[in-house]
């Protein structure tokens, strides 16, 4: 189960359609806060409209992928990424095709959940499986890697098609991108290994082991900061940028340039995991996320300080995504590991909604995201600490795997 020699031409086929899978899945529903602005002027909403519709969205993208988790560990990732895909796809062809608030706030549920079992997540962890323990950490920096890639594109890509079509046909051609994941899933289907047997299937023996660990504990709360900082920032940075009488085109640059630098950022994640303390660099990404924020906020705003500070973050933006499933990886086994990698990530969703809600309740309330920044500030100094203890030896639930 954890070499890559026996299938290797499958698992390299499954390694770049799983590649594409995170370029198609994680780009556009990442960059959709490009549409924030343009939408709430055009329509006369409120922006706690699209920002809530966004929260549910991360909010059922969270709850859906321990969910998804549990099949895939039992059934295999293939078949979960493809019904993942089409309900993606409706999701947003329900957003570009009626024209409604409440629809348009109820769509997060659908979006969420099928972007939840199409997540690059899933296919990740499928992934890092199925190589050897040598690979894993890479090939999760791989993965994450591609997610960004699918940003950088995604980004300036909408800006374009809202600009040649119109915001809605731009919302459809988005819809339409996800389907490209079900030829793709073929190929991850073909060598994701089931590793919950009939039978064998103690998920709630697994899961109550996990909680009773401190590792898990602290790697389940600290994700929690991960998710408000990418939620808040991808949804509003857009609008702040514009609000600043800055143009519309330097927000879409701006998540263009997070995808560009996380690139780097998450190769340079598993690269490092292989080699160096995984806490420890997961302590120092939440710190350096801190300080990077401080600066923008506290020095003047210019199109070249978004620049830098896009490219900062982009350094730091889903670097913390392989540390953390090697680190779930590596203290609880891989039999559960979609199903606990699923419930860490629902965590992060749980901080994502209250990063993307509270970003447009507090500016409709206050004209200003300013409090916003500094609770972002505050929670990264707060993750810097919580990581530090994490034990990155085997536990309970792992040693369990071992002796059976």
């Amino acid at each position: 189960m954890e070499t890559d020699t026996p299938q290797s031409a499958a698992v390299t086929a499954a390694i770049y359609a799983g590649c594409v899978i995170a370029f198609v899945s994680f780009g556009f529903a990442a960059t959709f806060g490009v549409f924030l602005r343009p939408m709430s002027e055009a329509l006369g909403w409120p922006r706690e409209v699209f920002s809530l519709s966004m929260a549910i969205q991360a909010l059922c993208w969270g709850i859906t992928q321990p969910l998804a988790g549990m099949v895939a560990d039992r059934f295999g990732s293939g078949r979960v990424l493809a019904v993942g895909a089409v309900i993606a796809a409706l999701g947003f062809a329900l957003r570009g095709l009626v024209i409604d608030p409440t629809v348009f706030v109820l769509s997060g549920v659908i979006v969420g959940v099928g972007t939840g079992a199409a997540a690059f997540q899933i296919v990740i962890i499928a992934l890092g499986k199925v190589v050897s323990p040598a690979r894993r950490s890479f090939i999760l920096g791989l993965g994450t890697a591609s997610a960004s890639a699918g940003m950088f594109v995604a980004a300036p890509m909408s800006v374009y098609l809202m600009g040649l079509v119109g915001w809605q046909n731009a919302i459809l051609v988005i819809a339409a991108s996800f389907l490209l994941i079900l030829p793709m899933s073929v190929f991850v289907h073909r060598v994701s290994i089931p590793t919950v047997l009939a039978g064998q299937s103690r998920f709630g023996h697994a899961i109550k082991t996990a909680f009773s660990d401190r590792a898990y504990v602290l790697l389940f709360v600290g994700f929690f900061v991960c998710g408000f900082h990418v939620a808040f920032i991808q949804t509003h940075l857009p609008a702040y940028i514009t609000d600043l009488g800055l143009a519309a085109s330097l927000g879409a640059w701006s998540l263009a340039l997070i995808g560009l630098f996380n690139i780097a950022g998450s190769f340079l994640s598993g690269w490092s995991g292989q080699r160096m303390s995984k806490k420890r660099v997961l302590s120092g990404i939440y710190l350096a996320r801190a300080i990077v924020i401080a600066l923008f906020i506290l020095a003047p705003i210019s199109p070249g300080s978004i620049y830098v500070f896009s490219a900062a973050m982009g350094l730091l933006w889903l670097s913390t995504v392989p540390l953390t499933t090697a680190l779930v990886a590596q203290t609880q086994g891989l039999a559960y590991l979609s199903t606990l990698g699923g419930l860490v990530f629902l965590s992060h969703q749980t901080g994502a909604f209250l990063g993307s809600w509270l970003g447009g309740r507090i500016y409709d309330l206050s004209g200003s995201y300013e409090p916003m920044w500094w609770a972002a500030i505050v929670l990264g100094l707060l993750a810097a600490l919580i990581h530090i203890p994490i034990r990155e030896t085997p536990g309970p639930l792992a040693l369990s795997q071992t002796s059976t």
